[in-house]
C-alpha cells in the first residue's frame, strides 16, 4: 500500500522559511513525477510545484516562483519543499502527490495539475503577518 506523509508544517512569521519533506512507503519516488499542492481555509486546492519523473523539470506556480524550490532525495525516499519569505498569502495545507507513469509524456507545467494517483493527508503552514 502507498502512503505518502507530509512533514515540517508548523506556524511562521511573515519573511521567515520553513522545509516540508514527503516521505514515501509502499512505492519509490525515484523516476515518479511529484507535486505540491495547497489548500487555502475557503479556497480550492492548488497546484504549487513539480519535479518531473527525471528530475529534468521543476514547474512552479507563479505566486510561489523564486521564493520556493522543490526537490528529490533518492537515499531517503522523499521530496521536499524549501520555502523562503513566506507570506500570509502562503498559509494553507500542503500536500504531496504522485503521479502516474503518464506523467513521463509530460513537457508542459499545465499538464501536472491532473493525473496525481496517490495523496498524502497533508501538513498546515500557517504564516503570521
Amino acid at each position: 500500500q502507498v502512503q505518502l506523509v507530509e512533514s515540517g508544517g508548523g506556524t511562521v512569521q511573515a519573511g521567515k522559511s520553513l522545509r516540508l519533506s514527503c516521505a514515501a512507503s509502499g512505492r519509490t519516488v525515484r523516476r515518479v513525477a511529484m507535486a505540491w499542492f495547497r489548500e487555502a481555509p475557503g479556497k480550492e486546492r492548488e497546484f504549487v510545484a513539480a519535479i518531473s519523473w527525471n528530475d529534468f523539470n521543476t514547474y512552479y506556480a507563479d505566486s510561489v516562483k523564486g521564493r520556493f524550490t522543490m526537490s528529490r532525495d533518492n537515499a531517503k525516499n522523499t521530496v521536499d519543499l524549501q520555502m523562503v519569505s513566506l507570506k500570509a498569502g502562503d498559509t494553507a495545507v500542503y500536500y504531496c502527490a504522485s503521479y502516474t507513469t503518464d506523467s513521463r509524456f509530460y513537457t508542459a507545467k499545465s499538464q501536472y495539475y491532473n493525473g496525481m494517483d496517490f495523496w498524502g493527508k497533508g501538513t498546515l503552514v500557517t504564516v503570521s503577518s
